[in-house]
């Protein structure tokens, strides 16, 4: 007899439903603003710095971190994933591992960078491990790329693209108080991602909760989101920005 699914159940296929994607993950999803990479690691003064990209997937914030010059160590714990960004970034150090048991030594990341993944940690565990491998001072930074819904195509689009468990599971990057940090601040950053109808409704294909409903209503949600960008003025033809903002939540070891 098959229990009833809880929504810890959900949320831990939804964890884990990524590594199946990882080559079109890649492909699809969205880097993030050099802006907000500035301005997560501004407290640390300027030059390359040792960074950790924790829960670094294929390795869409690990570009950005080495465009701007910086020292990266890639840590992830589904194998497919590591290996689509050891692909994508060969010369980056890429560990297997989680943000609840980190495999690096203690005090030796002057930042740890966190892309579009807290929501998947154990906070109190993670927020404890990140803090042992962070140097006195260093920096701890969570990323978020979110469709901006300030505009109305973009809201609709948000709309039609639920799935029936997205009101199941809530999205919270939320990082709660922990004894090791101090000066939280959060700041909002204006992003885009160049799509085709076509490739916007890939991008929306690798999010978790597309990935873990039935063929058939994966297929039908899909159909209907592009059905719906080709019927807009803004969408139907070519390539357009998708309009994002990057949310930045940014704290300091003490």
């Amino acid at each position: 007899m098959v229990g009833t699914v809880t929504s810890d159940d959900l949320s831990a296929r939804r964890a884990n439903s990524f590594g199946a994607q990882a080559a079109t993950y890649a492909e699809h999803r969205p880097d993030y603003p050099a802006t907000a990479i500035r301005w997560s690691l501004e407290p640390l003064g300027g030059g390359p710095q040792q960074v950790l990209d924790l829960a670094a997937g294929t390795g869409k914030l690990t570009g950005g971190l080495v465009a701007e010059g910086h020292h990266v160590t890639a840590v992830e714990p589904d194998e497919s994933m590591l290996s689509e960004l050891v692909r994508q970034h060969g010369g980056v150090r890429a560990l297997p591992g989680t943000a609840e048991r980190i495999p690096l030594p203690d005090g030796t990341m002057d930042a740890v960078l966190v892309g579009q993944a807290f929501h998947w940690f154990d906070k109190a565990k993670a927020l404890t491990e990140i803090a042992r491998v962070l140097r006195p001072g260093g920096v701890l930074a969570s990323l978020w790329n979110d469709s901006d819904v300030t505009v109305p195509w973009v809201a609709k689009l948000n709309e039609l693209g639920k799935s029936t468990v997205s009101h199941q599971h809530s999205v919270e990057e939320d990082i709660p108080e922990h004894e090791a940090y101090k000066d939280v601040e959060t700041r909002k950053f204006p992003h885009t991602h160049r799509r085709t109808a076509e490739s916007l409704v890939a991008t929306i294909g690798t999010h978790s909760h597309t990935l873990v409903i039935s063929a058939a209503e994966r297929e039908e949600l899909l159909t209907s989101l592009l059905t719906y960008l080709k019927s807009n003025p803004e969408t139907a033809t070519g390539e357009f920005d998708f309009p994002l903002v990057t949310e930045a939540t940014r704290l300091q070891r003490r």
